[in-house]
This record gives C-alpha cells, sequence and structure tokens, in this order.
C-alpha cells in the first residue's frame, strides 16, 4: 500500500509530462482573434502617407498590419516577405519606439511595403493590440475582426501560410 502512493504520484506526473510535450511552447495565443480592431492612436509621421483605425475598417477587403522598427533586427530578416505580401495586399506599418528619419533612411534603402505608418512613440497601440515584442503582424478580415497573429518575422513558411490565409 505505502507503494500505491508512489506509483500513482509518478503516473500522474508522467501524464501531465507527456501532455505538456504535446504543446508547441512557440504558439502565444491571442485574445484579439476573432474580435474588432482595438482602439488605437498612433502619431503622423513627416514622410509617409498617416493611418488610423478608421482607415483598417473602410475599403471591405483584408488588411496586414505590421509592427516594426528601424533598429529591429528580425523586423530587417522580414522585409523582403513583406515587399512581396505588398505586391498583393495592403500593409500598413505601425512603428514602435522609433523615429521619423531613421524610418525613412531604412525605408528609402530597403524599399517600402507599407500603404501607410503611424508612429506609436509611447507604445500605448502596442499595448492595446497585445504585442509582445517586434516583429509582429495581424491580419484584418474584410469585417475589422482580427484573423490572425504572426509573432515573430515573417519566413518563407509564414509568408505561405499568410498567402493562404488571405486568398
Amino acid at each position: 500500500m505505502k507503494y500505491f502512493f508512489l506509483i500513482f504520484s509518478l503516473l500522474i506526473f508522467t501524464f501531465f509530462f507527456y501532455k505538456g510535450l504535446q504543446k508547441d511552447p512557440t504558439i502565444i495565443p491571442s485574445n484579439l482573434i476573432e474580435k474588432q480592431i482595438p482602439d488605437f492612436k498612433l502619431k503622423k509621421t513627416k514622410f509617409f502617407s498617416f493611418f488610423d483605425k478608421s482607415n483598417l475598417l473602410e475599403h471591405r477587403e483584408p488588411k496586414i498590419i505590421n509592427f516594426f522598427a528601424s533598429w529591429c533586427p528580425p523586423c530587417k530578416v522580414e522585409h523582403p516577405n513583406l515587399m512581396k505580401l505588398s505586391e498583393k495586399f495592403k500593409i500598413y506599418g505601425i512603428a514602435k519606439k522609433d523615429n521619423d528619419i531613421k524610418i525613412y533612411e531604412w525605408l528609402k534603402e530597403a524599399g517600402n511595403p507599407y500603404t501607410a505608418i503611424g508612429l506609436d512613440d509611447d507604445g500605448s497601440a502596442s499595448i492595446n493590440w497585445g504585442v509582445y515584442g517586434l516583429p509582429e503582424t495581424f491580419i484584418v478580415n474584410n469585417q475589422g475582426k482580427i484573423i490572425y497573429k504572426q509573432i515573430g518575422p515573417i519566413t518563407n513558411n509564414e509568408l505561405k501560410k499568410i498567402n493562404n490565409i488571405l486568398k
């Protein structure tokens, strides 16, 4: 009988350990999936077209919202794939804690995939969208609901996934 509790505890531990191994630790769920775009405020840039929430809700078509910064190395990794996506879809950029001149210089050199850009100087828009780090990308459907969230850079695998979602 004294070994019963030891064996039972070991079985319980093994069960939960096995279940834990089946979960993908890279998937961070978003509370915003299937919900309307959150309220947010951005500052205008000197060099690029500006947008706000109302622009994301007009022209009932899917849109991509990308949180980025010129100082962000993973943002530069995903940039060629954003350029490919911008050939088919509108991409709106939210520059987190960045400045106009650095963004302008970077996009002048690498190309500009964004339809419009807004500055999130204080990080409040990022908080409202539930952004953990940079880059992060959201897909908004034609009803203004968030249907997908990509955490981290858009690699070739994610590019295929996003293209399939937007078809």
